[in-house]
């Protein structure tokens, strides 16, 4: 007997829209609740660059920035494609949001700690077996391998969540390697992220909320159908930057079996990667959106593609 719920719109939506009113920090608070283990009581929402209000923005990122009663900021992003150097983003904006915290000339000991979140629609491992992957920053000796336990007065001010240290903290959740079998208050909110649905039985603190503010059905006309075209928007960049990979794959396979292993595989990923960015181009992907997918600033996709119109 299939088990019944509530359809809920995504996530994504959600950050741009229902998540930024105050009066629905709540759903949000559940959320990290059951993540961190403890309580979390938002504060406010900071404005995050990637997060736009315009319907044609791009969709393959977006994210939403809390500060909490304690100072602390909680990056939470929802990412839809892989993109090359991908974790050297999340260290960029997670450093950059530290930064930010500090006021010019105020003393270090002023410094909060960052935690970054991911949602991801994408597998991020070769081998794992889970689908939470928790990072930080510990200290081993060299020689003995052993874990150390750092100085209380080298952090300062107490870290409020995850009671270690002052060095930020990452959560790779790839959504599609949850196997939808629900075993703890955790698992009752990765199913409703990765299925955009809350079944009835779930009962974890905060998730009433989630089924009541996110349902789909509660939507005026005019908010559903500017959902629905979001929608479709997804689905339909997400085909286009997908076949366009596909095929610029097998062309540089092609090249590499063509021209000797090593030089032939370099030379192949980088035809790969011109069919990627001519296909996505003509399919009428956003220069912004291109960079994204493939790892390169926007006027390197510019100059490739002047190149390419010159042939």
């Amino acid at each position: 007997m299939k088990k019944t719920g509530r359809q809920i719109v995504t996530f994504d939506w959600a950050i741009k829209t229902i998540l930024r009113d105050k009066a629905n920090f709540d759903v949000l608070e559940g959320f990290l609740t059951a993540l961190f283990g403890r309580a979390v009581v938002i504060l406010d929402m900071l404005e995050s660059e990637s997060n736009r209000q315009d319907d044609r923005d791009k969709y393959n990122r977006v994210d939403l920035l809390a500060k909490t009663e304690d100072g602390e900021r909680i990056i939470v992003e929802v990412q839809y494609l892989s993109e090359m150097a991908y974790l050297k983003r999340l260290t960029y904006g997670t450093a950059k949001t530290m930064v930010e915290t500090l006021k010019l000339g105020e003393p270090y000991a002023n410094l909060k700690k960052v935690y970054s979140i991911s949602l991801l629609y994408f597998d991020v491992t070769e081998d794992g077996d889970d689908y939470i992957y928790h990072g930080k920053t510990e200290f081993t000796g060299l020689h003995t391998h052993h874990p150390v336990t750092l100085k209380k007065s080298l952090v300062g001010e107490p870290v409020r969540i995850g009671e270690t240290n002052i060095f930020p903290e990452y959560y790779l959740i790839p959504l599609k390697r949850f196997t939808d079998v629900v075993r703890d208050d955790l698992d009752q909110w990765v199913y409703a992220f990765k299925n955009n649905e809350v079944l009835d039985e779930f009962t974890a603190p905060g998730i009433g909320a989630l089924k009541e503010k996110f349902d789909y059905l509660r939507m005026d006309e005019r908010e559903r159908r500017r959902f629905d075209k979001h929608i479709d928007y997804v689905r339909s960049e997400w085909g286009m930057i997908e076949d366009a990979r596909q095929d610029g794959l097998e062309v540089g396979l092609a090249r590499g079996r063509e021209e000797g292993l090593e030089e032939g595989l370099a030379k192949g990923r980088e035809e790969e990667r011109r069919i990627l960015v001519k296909s996505l181009y003509d399919n009428g992907i956003a220069i912004e959106t291109i960079a994204t997918s493939v790892g390169l600033s926007e006027p390197a996709i510019r100059r490739l593609l002047d190149d390419m119109s010159d042939l």
